[in-house]
Parts: C-alpha cells; structure tokens; sequence
C-alpha cells in the first residue's frame, strides 16, 4: 500500500530557530511555528481565535537559510513531512514528541518585515526535492480543459 505523509503550514514562528551543527557538520534547526484560524461561536456571537502550535526541523542547507533570513514573527509556507520521535527520560518513562521535518520553505514576510540588515532571498527555497516550491507555482500547461 502507498501512503501520503505531507503537511502544509502557513504560520508564524514563535522564537528563532535554533541552530546547531552535528559532529559530521550537518546544520540543523528547531523553531516553532503557529498556526492559527478565527470563528465565531453561534450561541454567543463571540469570535474566538485558535492557536496550534508545530514543531518545525529543517536539515542542511534548508537550516542554514532559515538561520539567515528568519526571525520571531517572520511569516512561512512549509511543505514537509510528519514523524514522531521517542526516547527515555532520565526516570525511564517514554517520552514522545511530533514534528514536521520541512522540506520546502517559502517566506512571505515582505522585504520590509524582515529582520534588519538581511536581504530576502527568492521567497522559496527547497531542501532538494522535485517537488514545486508552493502550490501557485505549479506547472498550469496540461491539457486540462479547464
């Protein structure tokens, strides 16, 4: 059976990314990102936000830019994949957490959000993959009819 394990966020981060390089010299960062989407509730007429918060990972290259253009607050589109990790605290208890390894990054901060002294690049970057940096950039030449 073939699976399909993708997730597509657009969001804030919630703290810089954290950066810290393997001992074979691979570049990797952490940062949080939230997501959020607004309602009103029927009974009441109140609106309420809602907040979810994502563990982002980014591996080479993809943590390297991310800890050159991005800050708290910037403004992403990530593509990437779902996994679960676990390990053992120091007690022994399994531990458990959820992140989305990105592959694919667009930042949609304008030129003049981003963080000072820095010059956006192009606004997506991808980590390798053949895959379209965002859904607007898609090839729209087919022979669809419409």
């Amino acid at each position: 059976m073939v699976g399909v394990n993708k997730a597509i966020l657009i969001g804030r981060l919630g703290k810089d990314p954290e950066i810290r390089h393997l001992e074979s010299g691979v570049a990797v960062a952490n940062f949080t990102l939230a997501t959020s989407e607004s309602y009103t509730k029927r009974e009441t007429g109140q609106k309420v936000e809602q907040t979810e918060w994502h563990n982002i990972v980014a591996w080479r290259r993809l943590a390297e830019i991310t800890e050159q253009y991005l800050k708290k607050g910037s403004l992403v589109y990530i593509e990437g994949k779902i996994t679960t990790r676990q390990w053992d605290d120091k007690e022994g208890n399994k531990r458990y957490t959820t992140e989305i390894v990105a592959q694919n990054l667009s930042m949609l901060d304008t030129k003049g959000q981003v963080a000072e002294g820095t010059s956006s690049p192009s606004a997506s970057i991808n980590s390798g993959a053949t895959q379209p940096a965002s859904p607007l950039e898609e090839n729209t030449e087919d022979d669809l009819p419409f």
